[in-house]
């Protein structure tokens, strides 16, 4: 197998013909979670994602359905449910100089739903390879995995799993320009307000007049209400580093790499994005306390950081 993908409309029928020959074949059997459903693994799952809907709490609890791929999961360790066929067609992709693989877009489909103390088990079968594709990241096949999902040996819901598997295009590095300028906001009526307090070096979070409650980043109604009436309050400043990033790769035209991207949750209960200064990148921590502060990165352009450290 040479190390393209196939060249000719001939060899990449061909080739497609071998891995058509994995569909249908099981990519994973008899699978069983790790752990049960459980209070546990809900709480953290809905602190994360800032879900505080009433039904993931309390005796009655269920667990939020797109929780559904998170009980399947091996972590760090895997899973020893894995077929050999799937082994194999990874194996046929790889030689075929398909070695990059990104994942692009899952659907699910709920039956039932989960609850703690449910075992889920599972079985996975490899749905669909598609033609050879040429996208932007290079040229490949999609391989589509289903996932049949049971509680308590009951169908409890489908998850379907889409990835590429491509030999990356070859590209010349791009050079920055000499004076890269950082993108600008786009800014329209919803959020001309929170640019305007920029100007003048205030923070400001909408604050909806008929239920009280504050929200960030600006909207144009109350997610709480749906209340097209508000105000604005400006933040003390405060807050703590709630989740971050370091952004390695790839180089953007004005970034320097390696450097923190966090979700800072503000003294007032609202989460904004920005990076962090003061520390480095390799001293960002959850819980940092950061305190707010404008950096000037152009002649035209102020944005709101947080300086680490300060309480």
């Amino acid at each position: 197998m040479s190390a393209e993908p196939p060249g000719d409309v001939d060899e990449a029928a061909r080739f497609h013909a071998l891995l058509k020959d994995f569909e249908g074949r099981p990519a994973a059997s008899g699978g069983r979670a790790k752990d049960v459903v459980n209070a546990a693994m809900i709480r953290h799952w809905c602190e994360a994602m800032g879900d505080t809907n009433p039904a993931y709490t309390g005796p009655d609890a269920i667990a939020p359905p797109t929780m559904l791929q998170a009980w399947t999961m091996g972590g760090l360790s895997g899973h020893s449910d894995r077929s050999s066929a799937y082994d194999e067609l990874f194996a046929l992709l790889d030689g075929a100089g398909c070695t990059s693989v990104v994942a692009t877009d899952c659907e699910q489909e709920y039956l039932r739903p989960l609850r703690p103390g449910d075992a889920v088990t599972f079985d996975a079968v490899i749905e669909s390879v598609s033609p050879r594709k040429t996208t932007k990241l290079g040229t490949g096949h999609f391989v589509t995995t289903r996932m049949d999902v049971r509680a308590n040996g009951k169908p409890a819901g489908t998850h379907r799993f889409r990835i590429l598997k491509f030999a990356p295009t070859r590209r010349a590095a791009p050079k920055p320009p000499a004076a890269a300028r950082r993108p600008r906001p786009v800014i329209n009526r919803d959020n001309q307000g929170f640019w305007d307090g920029v100007r003048t070096h205030t923070l400001l979070i909408q604050r909806c007049t008929a239920c009280g409650t504050l929200r960030f980043p600006w909207l144009p109604g109350c997610h709480a209400c749906a209340s097209p009436d508000w105000d604005t309050v400006e933040a003390s400043g405060a807050g703590t580093v709630f989740s971050y990033v370091v952004m390695h790769h790839p180089p953007f035209p004005a970034f320097d790499p390696p450097y923190a991207v966090a979700l800072v949750e503000l003294a007032e209960g609202v989460r904004i994005i920005s990076n962090v200064t003061g520390v480095s990148y390799d001293k960002v921590r959850i819980g940092l306390p950061v305190r707010l502060e404008f950096l000037r990165v152009d002649e035209d352009l102020e944005l709101p950081v947080f300086r680490g450290g300060e309480c």
